[in-house]
């Protein structure tokens, strides 16, 4: 009998991945030093940010960051992820909101510019230096590095509307329903996949009726059965 060999990994990546992990690439000392301080900050974390550890690959730190009161932000929760890459920590991580907010340093599709990630990184600042400068930018926003430049004229312009449009945002894409019952590190879960998933109030409906349609036939199968005793 002709012997084959399998070329490829049992388990396949799945459809929702979008990068590779980088902790192959990292020296062992440095991955031992990011699980203690993501560790650290899962048990003791800074005021209005929780951090959700990916077990399967520590280089992708999953957080959600609670909206400053006093700001546009206010009520909403914001799940952001920090890519540690293989050059870390002498090369800064790289930072991306996955929920939709209108903000001058944030671009549509969630890139994050603040110079901690930039020109001001230093190794031994840390991941919780930047989620606490992360957080900061949501109250103090800078017009002058915008990446949603029509965000940054209005805040420049246009108070008001600037905070409108924002307050729009996170009342739609931020509301804790929005993650309620989803895995953070989970890359399929998120608000923008709400419908997608089957999670929108028509589902959910729909999955209400489903049940109360399968308890009606088991309570008609169980008067059967007791009939034929």
């Amino acid at each position: 009998m002709r012997r084959t060999h399998n070329r490829f990994p049992v388990s396949q990546p799945s459809s929702c991945s979008v990068m590779n992990s980088n902790v192959e690439n990292l020296p062992p000392h440095i991955i031992r030093q990011v699980y203690k301080e993501v560790s650290t900050l899962t048990s003791d974390p800074p005021e209005g940010i929780k951090i959700f550890p990916n077990e399967e690959d520590i280089t992708d730190v999953q957080v959600s960051i609670e909206g400053p009161e006093g700001t546009p932000y206010a009520g909403g929760i914001f799940r952001m992820k920090l890519i540690l890459g293989k050059d870390f920590p002498a090369a800064p991580p790289k930072g991306y909101f996955l929920t939709k907010i209108f903000h001058p340093n944030i671009s549509t599709n969630g890139e994050i510019c603040v110079n901690v990630l930039k020109k001001d990184w230093k190794a031994e600042l840390g991941i919780r230096h930047v989620l606490l400068t992360i957080k900061c930018l949501l109250i103090h926003p800078n017009p002058e590095s915008a990446l949603n430049e029509e965000a940054g004229r209005l805040l420049l312009e246009n108070y008001e509307e600037y905070a409108s449009r924002a307050k729009l945002m996170t009342e739609i894409h931020a509301q804790a329903s929005n993650f309620r019952g989803k895995d953070p590190t989970d890359p399929c879960s998120s608000a923008s996949a709400t419908v997608a998933n089957g999670d929108g109030p028509m589902a959910k409906k729909h999955a209400g009726d489903r049940d109360k349609k399968l308890a009606a036939k088991k309570k008609t199968d169980k008067k059967r059965a007791l009939r034929r005793l």
